[in-house]
């Protein structure tokens, strides 16, 4: 082995363990270069995958939750509920029937409002963890131009409130998010169907026979046909006119600082208010299985890669301390103590997983720069943006030096134990 004086002048101020190590990773440049190979590949996949998936569920969320409240809260329902007739009342009491009041009809659908809904608003508003209320009346109504008629839901909103709860004003494709006396917001859709467009007029009658005519707006674009179809935003009052609900509302929408914190918060609101209280994720319950297997799915590839990585690692190094026998026992004979010839092992372990790291964050954002070019949403707008968390790759790289390092113990440990003389003669 070289002594220091042959080697380049900064590596005179090397640690000697650094310097073995440096030299035994040098002279093997085949195993090296395919274990680097291997570590880089496998924290490019860490880093892809994980970014790739947090943005494809923050996208998908944010488009789903997008146009909804986060939280709502609603009346209790009512229940019609049977008590004995005649024949009833010949059956054995054990077996008869648990009811209280005589053979009733179904009661008549009808929209209820939320009892003493300005006190529920302001109990909601004070709730640890909320952002925004609004009040909503909500119910079912037709509009009519000409010979065409639809069925759609007339929402009566506060502006200024709703839009802190829905971002309304992203989805306006002409006017802006506000109402005032008769005027209205409809859908494109609603809008195309009824051949309808700005500064045009519709008549609207609900079920009780109120109606009006109504002064397009504005016209919004939610991005789901359904609500493009059916949603027509007036003003709160006139909305509690033509449902027959004065001063009242139909439901409270609310949103949340922590989206997965919604279902706490719709916990303490029932609880203070024994009123129906829904988050989003009791609504949108099969988009959170997806969410949540998507996230398992990520979390098995991520430990298996790791598992593979560390195994690379191991068997490479293991390979190297068999073909650097003779010059490990020269290293012991000539004094050097177990833990330094310990050292030289780990330091590899943990500059290939340094290394590594490093050019698999490189190789990470590159493949999230091609595929975002690749891969478009129906509308043409890109699925994920290709830009990298500073944290995840900071993680991944503590986690590849880790995994270097704990890879390399066994054939650090192996090499330290050697005997230099049965290592020489070998």
């Amino acid at each position: 082995m070289r002594n220091r004086a042959a080697l380049s002048p900064w590596s005179r101020w090397m640690p000697f363990e650094l310097l073995v190590a440096l030299r035994f990773l040098r002279e093997g440049r085949m195993q090296s270069a395919l274990i680097l190979a291997g570590v880089t590949g496998g924290v490019a996949v860490i880093i892809f995958l994980t970014q790739l998936i947090n943005q494809l569920q923050s996208t998908i969320i944010d488009r789903v939750m997008g146009s909804q409240a986060h939280v709502v809260v609603r009346p209790l329902e009512e229940t019609t509920r049977r008590v004995p007739g005649a024949a009833d009342a010949a059956m054995p009491a054990a077996s008869a029937p648990p009811s209280v009041a005589a053979l009733v009809q179904p009661r008549e659908q009808r929209l209820r409002p939320v009892d003493q809904w300005e006190r529920i608003a302001a109990l909601a508003a004070a709730t640890p963890g909320v952002l925004a209320v609004s009040p909503v009346v909500s119910g079912p109504a037709f509009v009519a131009r000409g010979a065409s008629s639809k069925s759609v839901a007339l929402m009566g909103v506060v502006p200024d409130a709703y839009r802190r709860v829905v971002r309304m004003d992203t989805y306006m494709t002409r006017g802006r998010f506000d109402v005032a006396g008769t005027g209205a917001l409809i859908g494109t859709d609603l809008a195309q169907d009824l051949g309808v467009t700005l500064g045009d007029k519709l008549r609207v009658t609900t079920a009780n026979g109120a109606s009006e005519t109504l002064d397009i707006t504005g016209i919004f674009d939610m991005g789901n046909r359904d609500l493009n179809r059916r949603w027509v935003f007036v003003t709160l009052k006139l909305a509690q006119t033509l449902l027959d609900l004065p001063g009242g509302v139909s439901n409270i929408d609310l949103t949340v600082k922590d989206l997965f914190g919604a279902d706490a918060v719709a916990d303490a609101l029932r609880a203070q208010t024994g009123l129906t209280v829904e988050s989003w994720m009791q609504t949108n319950a099969g988009l959170l299985n997806a969410l949540s297997n998507q996230s398992v799915s990520n979390n098995l590839i991520r430990s298996f890669v790791i598992i593979i990585v560390a195994l690379g690692i191991s068997s490479v190094l293991v390979v190297s301390v068999v073909q650097k026998r003779r010059e490990i026992g020269i290293l012991r004979a000539m004094g050097t103590g177990r833990r330094r010839i310990m050292a030289v092992f780990l330091l590899q372990g943990g500059l290939v997983g340094l290394v590594g790291s490093v050019l698999g964050s490189a190789l990470a954002y590159a493949l999230l720069v091609v595929f975002s070019h690749v891969f478009k949403s129906p509308d043409g707008s890109a699925m994920f943006a290709a830009q990298l968390d500073p944290m995840l790759v900071v993680l991944a790289s503590v986690v590849a030096c880790a995994v270097g390092l704990a890879a390399a113990a066994i054939p650090a440990r192996s090499a330290a134990r050697m005997d230099p003389v049965q290592a020489i003669r070998s």
